[in-house]
């Protein structure tokens, strides 16, 4: 199996969904613009919260993301292993 650089996984990933007609969205800031329950975005599908509950329509039925997030939930763990991270992307489609 060749190895993939997070680069390639993300272009791979979007490509592929860009070709099942998925709109590709951009990362969304790491502060949530919108949505005061979150100080930080901490998973791909926090920044589409508003089209899930229905208070905004969605700009495709069909979207793919490579979202930038932020977990603190284990900040005192970082650095011991290297399981531990609090910064990451996720890569999610939605439709």
């Amino acid at each position: 199996m060749k190895k993939l650089s997070s680069n390639e996984i993300r272009k791979q990933f979007l490509d592929f969904f860009k070709s099942k007609k998925h709109m590709i969205l951009r990362s969304f800031p790491l502060v949530p613009q919108k949505d005061k329950s979150l100080l930080l975005i901490n998973s791909g599908m926090a920044p589409l919260k508003s089209y899930f509950a229905g208070l905004e329509e969605p700009p495709s039925v069909r979207i793919a993301t490579s979202q930038k997030c932020i977990r603190t939930g284990d900040i005192e763990n970082i650095g011991k292993t290297a399981r531990h991270a609090t910064f990451f992307e996720m890569l999610g489609n939605f439709s």
